[in-house]
């Protein structure tokens, strides 16, 4: 976990990381959000549908963007204040995803930051791209 301070913050500071999701952890993200939708939790409804299995829920691939934040970028001392997330490509399980994410602002006067960041497929096919509004504390 990195523990950058608002002086160690500037324009252009860059993290990345992969993840990769596993049919268990999609099963247990249906168990914690509720969401059942067969798209996600059916795959002979996913590939009826059109695709190669179930597909990852989209707030479980958005999740990477705050462990972006809370872990790398700014890491220990961030306080996630918004987020918008537009999604481009559908994922599964298995899938490695890449995760990318560059300070794009800063006020000094808030000691608030914005980070872009993106997640794509090891092809790298975009999945989502976001805009991320960071707090610092501490």
């Amino acid at each position: 976990m990195t523990e950058y301070r608002w002086e160690d913050l500037h324009l252009g500071l860059k993290h990345s990381f992969s993840a990769t999701f596993t049919e268990e952890m999609m099963q247990h993200f249906a168990a914690l959000s509720g969401d059942i939708n067969p798209l996600h939790v059916d795959a002979d409804y996913a590939i009826a549908a059109g695709f190669p299995g179930p597909v990852v829920f989209g707030m479980m691939t958005s999740s990477l963007y705050s462990k972006l934040v809370g872990v790398y970028l700014p890491g220990k001392y961030a306080l996630l204040q918004g987020i918008d997330i537009d999604f481009n490509s559908p994922c599964h399980a298995g899938d490695v995803l890449n995760v990318e994410g560059e300070i794009i602002f800063l006020s000094d006067a808030v000691r608030r930051l914005e980070v872009k960041a993106t997640i794509r497929r090891e092809n790298r096919k975009l999945v989502s791209k976001a805009t991320i509004r960071v707090g610092l504390h501490g």
